[in-house]
C-alpha cells in the first residue's frame, strides 16, 4: 500500500502536532459555528485541547469521537441553536446548491459504509485507506452534505469544477465524491513524487500556490491542515498498532 515505506516523512510532519491537554467548556445546548474558512456547522459542544478547540458534531455524545479539531482563533462566529438537533445537521447550503441533489444523499454513513467505500477507493489509487479517512475527517468531519460558503461540496470538498474534471456527476452521492476525491489525491501526490505534505497543501490550496512556493505556500491555514491530516494518519496507525499488540497479547 502507497505510503508504507515513506513513514519517515509522516512522522517528521507529524510533529506540526501540539501536545494536548484537554479541558472542557461550554456549549450545553446545541451551537452554529462559522469558522474562519467558511466552513459552518452545528455542533452539540465544544472542548479545550492545548491551544486547538473541539467541535463536537452535533448528536455526539460523551467520548465521541465525532469532532472537528481547529486552532482557537479559527472560530469567527457562534450561535446557540434553540432546538438542539438529534441527529447530524448538515451545514448551511449555498443557494447555488440544488436542494433536490442535497436530499437524495444520507446525512452521515456507518462506520461500516465509510470504512467499505475508502478501503475500495484506497486498492483503486493504491493509497492508505487511514489518510483517505483522515483527509475526510479534515475536510468535512464525515458530513455528507457539508458544503463550504465557497461551494465545496461532499465529504471530501469537492469544488464544482474540480468534480466535473474528475466525472463527478454528484458531489452528494458519497462514493461518487470518494472516488473523485481520491482520484484528485491519487493526481496530486504523482504530480509532487508521492510528498504527502505537497499533496495535501495543494489539496487544500491549489497546485498553483504550491508551485509558486516550491513547497507548503505560508498560509496558515494550510499549514494547519496539513499538520491537522498527517496528525490523523498518524493517530490511526498507532491505535491500530495498540490493537494488534493486544491481540497478540490476547487482552
Amino acid at each position: 500500500m502507497r505510503f508504507c515505506s515513506r513513514g519517515w516523512m509522516l512522522r517528521g510532519c507529524a510533529a506540526l502536532a501540539v501536545a494536548a491537554v484537554v479541558s472542557p467548556v461550554t456549549a450545553r445546548a446545541a451551537e452554529h459555528v462559522v469558522l474562519k474558512n467558511g466552513f459552518e456547522m452545528d455542533c452539540s459542544r465544544r472542548e479545550v485541547v492545548g491551544d486547538k478547540v473541539r467541535l463536537y458534531l452535533a448528536g455526539a455524545s460523551a467520548g465521541d469521537s465525532n469532532y472537528l479539531e481547529v486552532a482557537a482563533d479559527a472560530v469567527v462566529h457562534v450561535e446557540t441553536v434553540a432546538d438542539p438537533p438529534t441527529a447530524v445537521v448538515q451545514p448551511a447550503v449555498v443557494s447555488s446548491v440544488p436542494a433536490s441533489a442535497a436530499a437524495i444523499a444520507p446525512a452521515v454513513l456507518t462506520r461500516d459504509e465509510m470504512h467499505t467505500m475508502l478501503a475500495h477507493a484506497g486498492v483503486e489509487h493504491n493509497i492508505d485507506e487511514d489518510l483517505l479517512a483522515s483527509l475526510v475527517r479534515a475536510e468535512s468531519g464525515g458530513q455528507v452534505r457539508a458544503v463550504s460558503r465557497v461551494g465545496a461540496r461532499g465529504l471530501m470538498q469537492l469544488m464544482p469544477k474540480t468534480a466535473d474534471e474528475l466525472g463527478v456527476k454528484d458531489a452528494f452521492k458519497p462514493d461518487e465524491n470518494i472516488a473523485g476525491g481520491s482520484t484528485y489525491l491519487d493526481q496530486l501526490l504523482t504530480r509532487y513524487h508521492d510528498n504527502v505534505a505537497l499533496a495535501l497543501a495543494a489539496y487544500n490550496a491549489g497546485p498553483a500556490a504550491v508551485d509558486k512556493y516550491h513547497g507548503i505556500p505560508p498560509y496558515r491555514e494550510t499549514r494547519a491542515y496539513v499538520a491537522r491530516v498527517i496528525r490523523e494518519f498518524n493517530r490511526r496507525k498507532h491505535e491500530a498498532a495498540r490493537a494488534s499488540v493486544q491481540v497478540a497479547q490476547g487482552k
